[in-house]
């Protein structure tokens, strides 16, 4: 298959940052062109990453930033970290808020600063009208809850999700999107519930991702993740659907483009 038959596809959640990726930057946006990946939505965890990946997206062509502050860092940000994200927050190039959200899993800041943190994303997501990337380990309930409160549809994605279908209905009916990542296409028979719940979303609030460099996917497993990978997992995620590659190319990619409004016009450019 030559480039030109490749489906056009957006991964919309890579750390491009982490320095796995930074330092070949170039060679890992030729290997995702090469791919079929046409854009790339590079998100922040920190104000310092949030600085970063808004130069990668100055200076590179298909890349858009997203910035934020990760619930796992909030108890390390410094004074002045929040005035910065919102000023670079209004920045063109950025597409989105996050990542933020809640985080039981780890216990690296206290629960009721990551929510308060979440509020100041949200907020300021409506402020500018721009959607918000969230995180969410072990706590769907408390996701729930928070967005919930504000009685009012959010725009934006549950990234990585990892639940079975009554969690994804719950998010659903708040109004975000799902992405899906590398998991989908891990063996586990524990992770059946996750591809039921894959078939089921609606296509028109299905994105995928690779959270890159984590979750590389089959026959990937194991190794640092990269932009070009998120082919893998759309083809997986066309197979649970019943789809061909191709019509979940279009739909994701277009879905992506509405929720982040990326213009089509914007493509990494080929090596």
């Amino acid at each position: 298959m030559n480039e030109r038959e490749l489906p056009f596809l957006i991964d919309t959640h890579a750390h491009l940052d982490d320095g796995r990726l930074k330092g070949r930057l170039g060679e890992v946006l030729r290997n995702a062109r090469e791919a079929g990946v046409v854009q790339v939505v590079a998100v922040a965890t920190t104000a310092a990453d949030s600085e970063s990946v808004l130069t990668m997206a100055t200076e590179n062509p298909g890349v858009f930033a997203s910035v934020g502050i990760h619930p796992n860092e909030t108890r390390e940000a410094a004074p002045g970290d929040w005035a910065r994200i919102v000023e670079l927050a209004s920045r063109p190039e950025v597409v989105a808020l996050g990542e933020s959200g809640l985080d039981r899993h780890w216990d690296r800041a206290p629960f009721d600063l990551q929510q308060d943190y979440f509020n100041r994303h949200l907020e300021l997501a409506r402020e500018l009208g721009k959607p918000v990337i969230i995180h969410s380990r072990d706590c769907h309930a408390d996701i729930v809850a928070q967005l919930r409160q504000l009685s009012r549809p959010i725009r934006g994605v549950l990234h990585s999700f990892t639940g079975h279908w009554d969690e994804a209905q719950e998010i659903l009916a708040i109004g975000l999107h799902l992405s899906f990542a590398g998991m989908l296409t891990f063996a586990n028979k524990a992770l059946d519930s996750l591809r039921d719940a894959a078939s089921r979303v609606p296509i028109d609030r299905l994105l995928v991702e690779t959270d890159a460099p984590y979750l590389s996917p089959h026959p990937h497993r194991g190794r640092d993740n990269e932009p070009a990978r998120v082919a893998f997992t759309a083809a997986k995620l066309a197979e649970v659907r019943g789809m061909t590659l191709e019509e979940l190319a279009r739909a994701t990619t277009r879905n992506a483009r509405d929720l982040f409004s990326i213009p089509e016009s914007s493509m990494i450019l080929s090596a």
